[in-house]
């Protein structure tokens, strides 16, 4: 069973991250539900990756936060997966994660881009 995460949970993340000042709760939210979404009964993202995946998008380019939606993302991203059996490697390599979540941002990479890079950098 996946387990995602909630907004007050989210809200949590961002307080941690010094960034909680909200722009729109509704983005947000959306961005929450985006990897529980469904089409036709079947997941709209079939694997744990491709669920992160669509949370590290919605969260990094949504801008439901006034500021930290790059951070609030990768942290987010990282908390699900763990929850989720797949946590961040300790030994990651910081520039190439600033690289991929400002490629994110930037709508460089699209959802399955998302999801194949994301298990690198995990444990």
């Amino acid at each position: 069973m996946t387990h995602y995460l909630t907004l007050p949970e989210v809200l949590n993340l961002a307080e941690r991250l010094g960034t909680s000042e909200v722009r729109d709760f509704g983005l947000l939210d959306s961005a929450l539900v985006r990897p529980q979404s469904s089409v036709f009964g079947q997941d709209a993202y079939p694997d744990i990756w491709e669920k992160a995946a669509a949370l590290m998008e919605s969260l990094a380019r949504n801008h439901g936060l006034v500021d930290g939606n790059k951070r609030i993302a990768w942290y987010a991203t990282w908390v699900f997966l763990h929850m989720n059996g797949h946590p961040l490697d300790a030994g990651f390599d910081v520039d190439e994660a600033e690289s991929f979540v400002l490629a994110v941002c930037q709508g460089s990479l699209d959802v399955p881009k998302i999801a194949a890079q994301l298990p690198r950098f995990a444990r």
